[in-house]
């Protein structure tokens, strides 16, 4: 991708009323734009960002045995009233009548809709073990939205079910889904304390949350050291039992041809709450540093002089070949000065940067910075495409 044919509005100033660094840089490095308070668009560079975590979640959650389906964001109150939960979260729950009169909901979770499915078509125990999942916006109406992102009206959440025959299924089913848990916030450049927690709302037997610590956590976690850290909750995980089955009918037939309630667990990760999160861990005063994974791009191209022809000649030609070996590159091909490209470059922290100048240029090297750890390397020009795949692995 070429910035100046990109929409990647980039902003110098620190945001007035912003108070998290995540949700500073988020706005700064044109990653999100807000509409009113808890309500955010994003913007092409952060949906990569948020492409590239969705990936990671779809790889591992299918590795571990679920399967992906979409549930509507609309729902009837009245399923909702058969757990009793509309009163429990009635809080949170935005309402509305249709023109019909029935009362509404958006969806600010979804273990009714999916127990309400599953119902549908499951009879048999032969039909069990099952785990499915969905990657979908949730609505929540949050008197105090913060931090931009953290703690949104709408947001997007990765959550999965599973319905089983026994509590030994449910154990072996969640015991899948805390592995895929962490090599998911692995992969995402984070290293969660994972502890055990109330159940609250969702009701069941046992339940744990993935906690970062961070500055802006509105959760308390204990690492293994026994030292207590403000932390920010990105997964929670459940053994719900019968709970949602019971109440809505949710029955198999057994072996002996006896009627028996579904056994469930739920499984929740919060998507976008996930973007926010890794640029609290890892940024520094000059801007975000996104781990490989998960950034956007994984090497920007900087032509310090894209008026010089040789200059953007080997600038065009180190595009063309990493982005045939599909690396994900963009460069900063805009008329602006060396500073202005410099402070954009560190404040959207792609993990490396190509640097093009006239002055190294003529002992025929360039620069390749490591936005992780600040080195710099200065090699002969036609030896920083191969590095280049060796810093990405290829």
């Amino acid at each position: 991708m070429k910035w100046s044919k990109y929409f990647l509005p980039t902003i110098k100033e620190v945001p007035t009323g912003t108070e998290a660094v995540s949700h500073q840089l988020l706005l700064r490095s044109g990653l999100v734009h807000m509409l009113t308070s808890g309500v955010y668009s994003y913007l092409p560079l952060g949906w990569r960002v948020l492409s590239k975590i969705e990936n990671i979640i779809r790889e591992e959650m299918n590795a571990a045995g679920a399967h992906e389906l979409l549930m509507p964001a609309i729902q009837p109150l009245e399923i909702w009233q058969k757990t009793g939960r509309d009163k429990t979260l009635e809080e949170v729950m935005i309402r509305f009548k249709n023109k019909k009169g029935t009362s509404m909901c958006l969806g600010p979770t979804h273990e009714e809709i999916i127990t309400d499915l599953v119902k549908s078509f499951v009879q048999s125990y032969r039909q069990l073990p099952v785990t499915l999942y969905q990657i979908q916006t949730k609505f929540r109406d949050e008197t105090r939205p913060r931090f931009g992102v953290v703690r949104a009206c709408e947001f997007i959440m990765k959550d999965a079910y599973s319905f089983d025959t026994s509590l030994e299924g449910l154990k072996k089913n969640y015991d899948a889904m805390y592995a895929a848990y962490k090599k998911i916030f692995d992969r995402c450049g984070l290293k969660p304390i994972i502890a055990e927690a109330d159940t609250g709302a969702m009701g069941g037997r046992l339940s744990h949350e993935f906690l970062v610590p961070a500055p802006i956590g509105e959760d308390k976690a204990k690492d293994e050291d026994g030292i207590e850290h403000q932390a920010i909750e990105v997964g929670h995980i459940f053994q719900l039992g019968t709970k949602y089955s019971e109440a809505l009918g949710a029955v198999y037939l057994d072996e002996q041809g006896k009627q028996q309630p579904m056994i469930m667990g739920c499984y929740g990760i919060g998507v976008s709450r996930l973007i926010s999160t890794i640029i609290e861990v890892h940024n520094d005063d000059k801007g975000i540093k996104w781990p490989q994974e998960v950034a956007p791009f994984l090497v920007e191209i900087l032509p310090l002089q894209p008026s010089d022809p040789e200059v953007m000649g080997l600038a065009e030609q180190y595009y063309d070949e990493l982005t045939k070996c599909k690396i994900d590159v963009l460069m900063d091909d805009r008329d602006e000065s060396a500073g202005r490209k410099f402070n954009d470059a560190d404040l959207i922290g792609l993990p490396f940067r190509i640097t093009i100048g006239k002055r190294t240029l003529a002992e025929g090297k360039v620069e390749i910075k490591n936005r992780a750890t600040s080195q710099v390397e200065v090699l002969p020009k036609d030896a920083a495409v191969g590095r280049m795949l060796a810093l990405a692995g290829k």
